[in-house]
């Protein structure tokens, strides 16, 4: 059964859990729907591994840094960096298919 292991960002920022997962910048090739399903799939395997907390999505195409995540953490993320993702790693989540 094959197998993608993810390295996560597991954070409690401004009172909430996030799980900051970075994924392929080919995902700015994807339509908003086929995004949204890769969040929510992933939103299900954290739930299953026992994170607490939304999952947001994060990638770089070029020097654009690039979110998906609830409306209110906006603010939080567009003063974020693949940097500050990548000084986070803490967890990983693997998803079986």
């Amino acid at each position: 059964m094959p197998s993608t292991t993810y390295e996560v960002a597991h954070i409690r920022e401004q009172g909430q859990d996030m799980i900051i997962i970075p994924v392929s910048s080919s995902l700015s090739n994807m339509s908003n729907t086929k995004q949204n399903e890769l969040r929510d799939s992933l939103q299900l395997y954290a739930r299953d591994a026992g994170l607490a907390g939304e999952v947001c999505l994060v990638w770089e195409t070029g020097n654009r840094f690039y979110f998906i995540a609830p409306n209110l953490w906006h603010p939080f993320f567009k003063g974020m960096s693949m940097n500050f993702v990548a000084r986070n790693i803490n967890k990983k989540l693997t998803c079986k298919s």
